[in-house]
Formats: structure tokens, sequence, C-alpha cells
């Protein structure tokens, strides 16, 4: 399969590259020059289309017809860790309106589209939220994301939320975690239902291989697991020497009810034991 990533220099975008390279024909977009990535050893001429600016709409349509892609996956977004998540331009130009220039540009060259898009579209006042449930953000990444949400064919929305390891930005709740010493917070009334950026990118694939009838809005989601409660497994299995301190301040249950999407594919989610134990070894592979 002839797979473009858009955003292949992010946290899941160089994820899905590494692990569909061997089974799919797969090219990137990147933000930079090629020549800014060689140290990462993952990024070359053959597999990557550089200095690309996802908001020049004729760019992207010019890498649309020189890869001739079967599927587009949008790994492009404005996460809330970075400062242009308080803009309001940057925001709605690449979380809102891109997705519907991409849906589009898909529509009329007969592609797929997978556009990834977020939890933090509710508010996470209740938890256990389904598809059909009241969108409530509050904030701009929240509602930019959901204007960006795309409900009709050749496109794919997955609304989920993913943790793992970085290139260059290293602003994430992981990449946060292993750079702590000493004492730490963990948010104990703070409930994730997401996923490693490993498994997204088989979720993903399990999706563009065995589901073509698919489309539309699904949630994906794991076993509800606070933040606290990760952390400290993941310091457990890296054996870091680290004090995390339940806190009980911060109260945020964004969880999601995948049941729709589990019952539609088949798919059973992995455990976190699982999950964090290949995070771990991934930490230590690049250590080494």
């Amino acid at each position: 399969m002839r797979i473009l990533i858009l955003g292949g220099d992010g946290m899941l975008g160089h994820q899905l590259l590494c692990s569909w390279q061997e089974r799919h024909e797969v090219a990137v977009t990147l933000r930079r020059p090629l020549q800014t990535y060689s140290e990462y050893g993952i990024f070359t001429r053959e597999n990557s289309y550089d200095a690309i600016d996802a908001r020049e709409l004729g760019r992207l349509h010019e890498v649309l017809r020189d890869f001739q892609p079967e599927v587009v996956v949008n790994a492009v977004g404005i996460v809330k860790q970075r400062d242009e998540a308080h803009a309001a331009i940057p925001s709605i130009e690449v979380n809102a309106l891109l997705p519907h220039r991409l849906h589009a540009a898909c529509a009329e060259l007969g592609v797929r589209l997978v556009h990834l898009s977020t939890d933090c579209v509710f508010s996470g006042d209740k938890g256990g939220y389904r598809e059909g449930d009241l969108e409530d953000a509050r904030d701009l990444y929240g509602r930019s994301k959901l204007l960006g949400e795309l409900r009709q064919a050749p496109a794919i929305t997955l609304r989920t939320s993913i943790i793992g390891l970085e290139l260059s930005r290293k602003k994430s709740l992981i990449e946060w975690f292993l750079a702590q010493h000493g004492r730490i917070q963990g948010y104990r009334r703070a409930i994730y239902s997401g996923f490693t950026t490993i498994e997204m990118a088989r979720i993903i694939e399990r999706i563009l291989t065995r589901h073509a009838d698919m489309y539309g809005l699904w949630h994906v989601a794991s076993q509800p697991i606070s933040k606290y409660d990760l952390l400290l497994q993941l310091a457990h299995l890296l054996h870091k020497d680290i004090e995390i301190v339940a806190d009980d301040s911060f109260v945020c249950d964004r969880s999601l009810d995948a049941s729709r999407f589990n019952a539609h594919t088949g798919y059973r989610p992995p455990t976190w034991d699982v999950m964090l134990a290949e995070l771990a070894e991934q930490v230590r592979e690049r250590k080494a």
C-alpha cells in the first residue's frame, strides 16, 4: 500500500514510518530541510518531502500528484504543549482548516484520508465519552481540533490520544517524565485512555488493511488509567530513581468509550502492562 504521512517528524508520524516502511511504500512530509534530520537516520531523499509547510495547499497538491498515494494519514497538528496552541490563527489554520482542505483534495483524487483527532474535544468533566456525546471543550486547542474533524467518506477520523517518544521537540508527557529527577507530582484523578504511538501504528494499519469500508468518526481507546499509575508503572519498568507523589488536586477524566470501534473491527486493546513494557524497551534502545 502506498501511504503518505503528513507530519513525519512528529511524535506519531515518525513512528508510523518506522513501523510501516518494511511492509508498505511509505513517504512523509517534513517541516524542515532534510539535512537537519540527519542525526535520526530514518529520513532519506527517497522517503521524504522536506521543507513542507502544511498550510501551503499548493505544495501539498504537488506532493500528492508526485507520490500518488492510496492513503494519506494526517499526523500534522498544533498540540497543547506548543506555544502556537495559544495563538488563534495557526491553531485554526492547522487544526481546523487543513483537514477539510485535505479532505477535498483526497476526495478529488480518490485517496483515502485518515485524520487524527483528540479526546480534548471534551472538557473531562465526566469521562466515558461516546461519539454522540456533546463536545464541550473550553480551550482553543480542543475547539480547533473539533472543527477539523471529518465525518464523510473518504475520510475516517480517529478520536484518541497518544504517548511516546519524540525526535526533537520533547515537550510531551513521556519526554517530560524522562527528563525529571528527584520528586514529582503524579495526578491520580487525571484519567487517560490513549495508546503508545507503537500501538497506534498497529491500529491504523489494521484499519487500512482490513476495513476499507470504514469512514466517519470513531473513538479509539484503551483501558482507562490515571496519569499517576501510568508514570509509576513506567518508572518501575525503567528502574528510574524518582519519587512520584500522588496529587489529587487536578481532576480531569477524558476517557473515551470505544465499544463501537471494538465491535466493528474486532480490536481488543492490549493492557497497559504490555504497552508500557514496549515503550520502556524503546526508551532503552534510544539510550543505547
